[in-house]
């Protein structure tokens, strides 16, 4: 398995240096392994072969061998694992010396936070849409989910710089996640075409 990250998130971190915050920099670093190594023990659970995994501003992004092919139990299990990673180190951190307890479980839980929202391609996204998938034989269904992502996290990403207007982190992990849901978009006709020919997989 190849492992990158991805220069946004560099930036991330080079914004988080010049403020000043090792701290931050090293949790944040740990948190995203803790997180990418659930998604990576969850895809060898259900037997998925793991090609790359590329740190990203929001979390993680893991790219699996033939995932066209995966039934769409195995790709719910696999994003589960990254969140339930998260929680299990929250849980964890209480183990933790008091200066360093606060700021991981701070840490974590804006992961989790993250991850959770029912967006596509974050893990709450990609459970709720694989879980309608398996439950619906609807080839389109997948198509509009992501439509409805892509304004969902419009809306939400207004919204929240309005509320956060000096929150330089959550600006960086907002814009990125915007571009990559617009990626997603313009390719969701094809993606629905794919699934309208893999309906038939084993759920």
């Amino acid at each position: 398995m190849k492992y990158s990250i991805h220069p946004a998130f560099l930036l991330l971190l080079l914004m988080i240096a010049l403020y000043g915050n090792i701290a931050l920099y090293s949790v944040m670093m740990v948190s995203l392994v803790i997180h990418e190594l659930g998604h990576f023990l969850a895809a060898k659970f259900v037997g998925v072969q793991v090609d790359t995994c590329k740190i990203m501003p929001y979390g993680g992004e893991m790219t699996l061998k033939h995932e066209m092919q995966l039934s769409y139990r195995q790709l719910i299990v696999v994003a589960m694992g990254g969140p339930i990673a998260t929680i299990i180190g929250i849980g964890l951190s209480f183990l933790l010396p008091p200066l360093l307890k606060g700021l991981f479980i701070e840490i974590q839980l804006f992961i989790l936070c993250i991850n959770l929202l029912p967006i596509w391609p974050l893990d709450g996204g990609r459970i709720l849409c694989f879980t309608l998938l398996k439950q619906y034989s609807y080839s389109k269904l997948f198509e509009y989910y992501v439509s409805s992502s892509f304004y969902l996290l419009t809306v939400t990403i207004i919204v929240l710089l309005y509320l956060l207007p000096q929150s330089l982190s959550f600006v960086v992990v907002s814009i990125f996640l915007w571009s990559k849901v617009i990626g997603d978009w313009r390719n969701r006709k094809y993606r629905s075409a794919f699934e309208k020919h893999v309906m038939n997989r084993l759920t």
